[in-house]
């Protein structure tokens, strides 16, 4: 059964800085993709960063690059999200998940299989 477990979440002021961490449980990850996103109140689950597991290749929402960088600890089976230079705007719940990787990038939530429970970060202004 994979699990994935979130945490770093808090409150920060604005051009503050937060690392989120995901721990991923359960199986094998070298042929899988993990991804974050977030959601606000009243908004859908938008998605911020991808890593492909074994190649460590990394891809970024438009509204996050230069600001944001994923990473992964593969002797921890851990995914990171780097958070810098934050803005009220990134106030959300944010969110781990995998899917195995196919021949596409995966960015919707529907491409993803398995989620964590989520940590919430907030930046005031």
């Amino acid at each position: 059964q994979v699990q994935l477990v979130e945490s770093g979440g808090g409150l920060v002021q604005a051009g503050g800085s937060l690392r989120l961490s995901c721990a991923a449980s359960g199986r094998t990850f070298r042929s899988y993709v993990m991804g974050w996103f977030r959601q606000a109140p009243g908004k859908e689950r938008e998605f911020v960063a991808g890593i492909t597991w074994s190649s460590g290749s990394t891809y970024y929402a438009d509204s996050v690059k230069g600001r944001f960088t994923i990473s992964r600890d593969n002797a921890k089976n851990t995914v990171y999200l780097q958070m810098n230079s934050l803005k009220p705007e990134d106030t959300a719940v944010y969110y781990c998940a995998t899917t195995r990787l196919s021949a596409g990038v995966p960015r919707t939530p529907y491409e993803f299989d398995y989620w964590g429970q989520g940590t919430q970060v907030t930046v005031s202004s």
